[in-house]
């Protein structure tokens, strides 16, 4: 029987199953180590985590589906009632909150925003209007602003007095303000605590470093990376101030996007995966995928059908075959890697097609010779036969030429297409690397065939 100090999530699922209270389940978790926790909820089902998270309370939920991915937990919010989703939204910080939303469908999420206050909710509205990859849509509203002629003790005494506003004040930043909204300047809390009571914050605020809601996630990693501080303010064209950007977020945006970028490169599309996910919706999302991958392996495959005769009189092709394909596709996908690269910093646009293929025609001519080379004096030594290491290794040194070119400028292509190169550019790059390649091998041979046999 398994071990329920080991295994934790066994035991949340007997409370669960055993419809025990609120109270049982919270102690439980409250003796869990919070990486033990994030495993245990990982570990059970979706109905499981439902019900979990309708049974906790809002504030507990909440803290739980911050640890989640945005993307799995609206998979969960979308079967849970609205009555008990809604309370959970009130708990999160603003930005969370505008990422999970971002992931429903507009009359899923304007459901549970109708259950908010109407502050709240036309927060949530502004939030959401913003690409989720700008400074808007990654700005919290948590933060701590005042008017330029509170004194020094006056600020002190209100921040320490609120203490529920504050919890969500985790950059330790006063923003100095007029008119309610006109940023001014910004005060470290240290300095705060620090200065003559007094003092009007206005005398201590410095200017501050801001960014606009358009902003892009990209820009804003250059910013931070250029900047030591923990968050920057969003002020629009009139330098009204409506939210700041942490370093944190920014961070884990980046983070979520590798991860996504990652994903689709393996054919997993559709959303985050979890092992906790049904199995059908996983085998749906990946089949999806790899079921257009048979049909381009078959039509590469049907290269080689057509050149059967060539195979069987020199069988030590079919050694070479795989190595022309993979050497030619490895260096295709540095060129994919360096546009994709290129693309998110802005230094490459789809119009750059034909520099980017002479650029890489260059360095693909370059290389495909060397390795080229390479491999046809393998052959040679290993065969005793010149001609076909001079076959094997044009073969490889055209192919690879041809993949750096594919490499380079598919992304900018589907780019211009508005289509995803990170989920296309990896099967269109194998497939045509493995038809040109034995194409070429066995084109190539067959021409020369009574000087290799």
């Amino acid at each position: 029987m398994a071990n329920r100090q080991e295994q934790p999530w066994l035991e949340i699922s007997d409370l669960l199953q055993s419809e025990s209270d609120a109270d049982a389940i919270e102690a439980l978790l409250d003796e869990l180590e919070p990486s033990d926790l994030l495993h245990a909820v990982f570990t059970l089902k979706p109905d499981e985590q439902r019900a979990l998270l309708s049974l906790v309370s809002p504030n507990r939920a909440a803290t739980l589906i911050e640890e989640l991915p945005d993307g799995h937990v609206a998979d969960l919010i979308h079967e849970m009632p609205v009555a008990d989703s809604a309370p959970i939204f009130l708990e999160l910080a603003s930005d969370h909150r505008v990422d999970v939303l971002s992931e429903l469908d507009a009359d899923e999420a304007e459901a549970i925003i109708s259950h908010l206050d109407d502050e709240d909710a036309q927060e949530v509205r502004e939030l959401i209007s913003y690409e989720p990859d700008q400074a808007g849509g990654l700005m919290m509203t948590e933060f701590a602003s005042y008017p330029m002629g509170k004194s020094v003790r006056e600020v002190v005494e209100d921040l320490t007095g609120e203490e529920r506003d504050y919890a969500l004040l985790t950059v330790h930043y006063i923003y100095v303000v007029v008119k309610k909204r006109k940023l001014k300047g910004v005060i470290r809390l240290r300095d705060l605590v620090f200065a003559k009571p007094d003092m009007t914050i206005g005398e201590l605020a410095t200017p501050a470093l801001t960014v606009s809601p358009e902003t892009s996630l990209d820009d804003l990693e250059f910013f931070f990376d250029e900047h030591d501080i923990a968050a920057v303010p969003v002020v629009d064209a009139r330098g009204m101030l409506h939210g700041i950007v942490r370093r944190r977020a920014v961070l884990e945006a980046l983070t979520e996007k590798s991860e996504s970028d990652n994903l689709k490169a393996a054919g997993i599309i559709g959303g985050d995966e979890l092992r906790s996910m049904p199995v059908l919706q996983r085998s749906r999302r990946r089949l999806s995928w790899l079921s257009i991958n048979i049909l381009l392996n078959i039509l590469a495959a049907s290269v080689i059908a057509a050149y059967e005769d060539t195979l069987t009189a020199v069988i030590a092709l079919a050694v070479f075959l795989p190595i022309v394909s993979d050497m030619s596709g490895c260096s295709g996908n540095q060129a994919v890697a360096v546009s994709m690269r290129e693309l998110t910093l802005g230094a490459a646009v789809p119009r750059d097609v034909f520099r980017v293929w002479r650029k890489e025609a260059a360095v693909g001519l370059i290389n495909g010779l060397a390795l080229g080379t390479l491999l046809g004096v393998a052959a040679w030594i290993w065969k005793g036969n010149a001609v076909l290491g001079l076959v094997v290794g044009a073969a490889l040194a055209v192919n690879t030429l041809i993949a750096v070119s594919i490499g380079g400028t598919v992304p900018l292509i589907l780019r211009r297409f508005k289509l995803d190169p990170a989920v296309a550019s990896g099967p269109l790059l194998t497939t045509a690397t493995d038809m040109c390649g034995f194409f070429l091998l066995l084109s190539l041979a067959s021409m020369v065939l009574p000087l290799i046999t």
